[in-house]
């Protein structure tokens, strides 16, 4: 008789033990539903109306169309990633393993590592913002920090049980929120007047909002009874909701002013409260956003055990708990634009990697998930050449330095980024192909 996991079952403390099953396509569409409507899309709708931040807006219709396109590109990434993770219930770091070899994976971890503490720590702050929009700032900022951190940690400590309450308490609160905001908010915006000439990264902002979850989808669908469910819980769950999610928070921008949200992105908050029974429905978003700083703490914990796979990962979600709430108290939410083309050009050319030598090549047969698997250097080479290829193909972002670098690049070969490249899309492509030309390349 086939054995029949514990409903209630935990994750294990270490990576000895083998995960529970126990994730059906409801637990996970609910979870991923929760994690794309998130407080940062309505904070941060700005740059899918202006997501080179030069003060031309999009038209409305460009940003929703970019919204929707962005959406399904990202969440099929996060989706496929989601699958290996099922397949072989090892979590996306260890994964990484298998493509790079054991000691090379420890450089895509720390990167992950880093830019979950970032995603932890701007989750923190919006949701002390959306308390102080709601409440006014009698309580101080750091309160409602440390609190939320305290709320994630415990979180964490249960994770399949956070995911349990989510998709049967927290979902239905957010649909009615979502749905109420949806009518009030459509209906009050004024005309917008704007251009589809940032069109495209306003697409690849999208990307970058979505493939920030690929790193880490694997340590939650290595829990899923199946391959499919992961995969469509993701894409179903996800995309729906960040399209929601971002189409609502385009229109409260253009309520709230877009000169005035360039200057305070808090300023997206006050249509939500000013709305008919908006404090009750926005304070449903603000304490749901906690599940967003749980699923970046939890797979800092797991990201971490491929390093640490002996530790206990209460101590690592402890430990990062206080982290992050360290981080939200000088967090500078102006970098987060930047931030998050980074995160495209880091997992972006990876994914495409991890791709097509899982799925093509026969990786899923034949990687070595071993804390002793050899290093493969070759692998490298085609997710170097996609993270260059976005820089070179990429809007500069606002950092001089580092604009400096890739000017000079496009500059030193003659070659100027047309309006209709993608950065996302071209660092995919020049990885899947080079990663696919070594493969064949190794079998003869």
């Amino acid at each position: 008789m086939a054995h029949v996991a514990d409903p209630h079952a935990e994750v294990p403390l270490t990576l000895d033990e083998a995960p529970p099953k126990v994730l059906g396509v409801l637990d996970q569409s609910a979870f991923w539903a929760n994690l794309g409507m998130s407080l940062l899309g309505f904070a941060f709708a700005l740059f899918m109306i202006d997501p080179l931040v030069s003060g031309t807006p999009l038209s409305v219709p460009a940003a929703i169309t970019a919204t929707v396109v962005g959406s399904l590109i990202g969440t099929a990434m996060v989706g496929l990633a989601a699958v290996p993770g099922a397949q072989t219930g090892r979590p996306a770091m260890v994964l990484l393993r298998g493509l790079f070899g054991a000691k090379l994976s420890y450089v895509p971890t720390l990167l992950n590592v880093i830019q979950m503490l970032g995603w932890g720590a701007f989750e923190l702050w919006v949701i002390a913002k959306g308390a102080q929009a709601i409440f006014g700032t009698a309580v101080p900022y750091a309160v409602w920090v440390i609190v939320a951190g305290v709320l994630t940690v415990v979180l964490t400590i249960y994770p399949l049980g956070a995911i349990r309450l989510i998709r049967r308490v927290v979902t239905a609160g957010v649909i009615i929120s979502t749905v109420w905001f949806a009518v009030v908010l459509v209906g009050e915006a004024p005309p917008v007047s704007g251009t589809w000439d940032a069109f495209v990264p306003a697409v690849d902002f999208v990307i970058a909002l979505s493939i920030s979850w690929v790193p880490v989808a694997a340590d939650f669908a290595r829990h899923s009874r199946s391959s499919g469910a992961a995969f469509g819980g993701a894409v179903i769950g996800y995309s729906l909701a960040q399209v929601a999610c971002l189409v609502i928070g385009v229109y409260a921008v253009a309520i709230a002013g877009h000169q005035a949200v360039l200057a305070d992105s808090t300023a997206v908050f006050a249509p939500f409260v000013a709305a008919p029974l908006g404090a009750f429905f926005f304070g449903i978003l603000v304490l749901r956003e906690t599940d967003q700083s749980f699923a970046n703490n939890y797979s800092t914990t797991m990201s971490l055990q491929n390093l640490l796979p002996k530790v206990d990962r209460r101590i690592l979600s402890v430990a990062i708990g206080v982290l992050t709430i360290g981080v939200a108290l000088v967090v500078d939410v102006n970098s987060y634009g930047a931030f998050l083309s980074i995160i495209g050009a880091v997992f972006v050319p990876m994914f495409a990697v991890l791709t097509v030598d899982y799925f093509l090549l026969g990786g899923r047969a034949r990687w070595n998930t071993a804390d002793d698997a050899p290093s493969r250097w070759l692998m490298v080479v085609p997710w170097v050449l996609g993270f260059v290829t976005w820089w070179m193909l990429a809007a500069p972002p606002k950092v001089a330095w580092w604009a400096a670098i890739w000017n000079g690049a496009r500059e030193a070969i003659g070659f100027t980024p047309q309006p209709w490249m993608s950065a996302a899309l071209g660092a995919f492509v020049v990885s899947a192909l080079v990663t696919w030309l070594i493969g064949l390349g190794s079998r003869r």
